[in-house]
């Protein structure tokens, strides 16, 4: 048994760096300057982006003196004017577009890592489904959770109403239920544009950093299909989770290799210069760092714009190096709850 997890884990690591194949290479770059989350002196422990206009910063613009009524124009609709003018400048193999990477809301996987404590958590806890009170499996949002996105959900509403933002025009998600709920709680009944309505795809990349713990064990695909059945799922979804492994931890260099290739994904099958992904906070995270973005952590319930410049070079992509699934160590016994003195296994008893 255990030859045969190490195995599949060993074909799992090798697969998901590896299922989208793009004949183009693509470079990615932030433009700066736009929002204060690229800014070194902004402290995201403390950034409120629902009391900042979502972190955009009140400047003028290059393209600001053909911006239609400018004198009445928000910050938002001259931010798209230039974007605008930026793509009609853009080499043909140039192109910009605005990222909205919203996190989930507290699952209940959150509220078990702070009711157990973080040590307590990883060793014993994290690879279980749940305890007698609640399960944390392909978590749930708790109330709270739930609450930050509807409080997403109206200032979304704000937005369109007072600041004139332009609203996604493509929406993607991660499959593990936290963040299918966190989506249709923050983008259900918004006035969207017609042409550009709130039809989320399901993208298997997006998911959270694959570790032992069972909340990134996603369920299966008719599951996902009974509980959100207005979402779709990207081609060749799986019933099964082919990732999570038990016991078995995805290396970070695989886990940029895969928000590599997502990325690749959505700019080579889309065209949309908006574009919302409802994911986790270690996977956007990784989302940055492909991007060239400073780090930048987000709480439960939180989002990031960014505006993203996609050169792709007239090279054939380079070959994908993928390392294997990495061991977890565990307890046999749970440690005591919230030990501050407990740093790593070492404590278990």
């Amino acid at each position: 048994m255990i030859a045969s997890s190490l195995l599949y884990g060993l074909l799992a690591a090798a697969s998901t760096a590896n299922a989208y194949s793009h004949v183009k290479s693509i470079n990615y770059s932030v433009v700066t300057g736009i929002f204060q989350q690229d800014d070194n002196a902004t402290d995201p422990s403390t950034f409120n982006f629902t009391a900042s206009n979502f972190g955009l910063i009140d400047r003028s613009y290059p393209s600001d003196s053909s911006c239609p009524d400018r004198k009445h124009t928000t910050q938002w609709q001259r931010l798209a004017h230039y974007i605008s003018t930026l793509n009609k400048k853009a080499k043909n193999n140039e192109r910009y577009s605005l990222f909205f990477m919203g996190r989930h809301g507290e699952g209940y996987h959150n509220a078990a890592e702070t009711y157990f404590g973080t040590p307590a958590w990883n060793c014993y806890w994290s690879e279980l489904d749940g305890n007698k009170t609640v399960t944390w499996a392909d978590a749930h949002l708790t109330d709270v959770g739930v609450q930050q996105a509807e409080r997403v959900n109206t200032f979304w509403k704000h937005l369109i109403k007072d600041e004139k933002i332009t609203t996604p025009e493509t929406y993607y998600t991660s499959p593990l239920y936290r963040c299918l709920d966190t989506a249709k709680l923050t983008f259900s009944g918004l006035q969207l544009p017609h042409k550009s309505p709130f039809k989320p795809v399901i993208k298997e990349y997006l998911r959270e950093g694959i570790s032992a713990h069972t909340c990134d064990r996603r369920s299966t695909k008719s599951y996902i299909k009974k509980k959100f059945p207005d979402f779709k799922f990207e081609k060749k979804f799986a019933e099964k989770d082919p990732y999570w492994v038990k016991l078995q931890a995805e290396p970070r260099a695989d886990q940029d290799a895969r928000s590599k290739a997502v990325l690749d994904d959505i700019f080579s099958n889309d065209d949309s210069t908006y574009i919302s992904i409802t994911s986790h906070s270690g996977e956007i995270g990784s989302l940055l760092r492909v991007l060239g973005h400073r780090a930048f952590s987000l709480s439960t319930g939180s989002a990031i714009p960014v505006l993203v410049k996609a050169t792709t070079l007239y090279a054939d992509a380079p070959a994908t190096t993928t390392m294997p699934y990495t061991p977890q160590k565990t307890c046999a016994a749970p440690p005591a709850i919230r030990d501050s003195s407990c740093n790593d296994c070492s404590c278990c008893t």
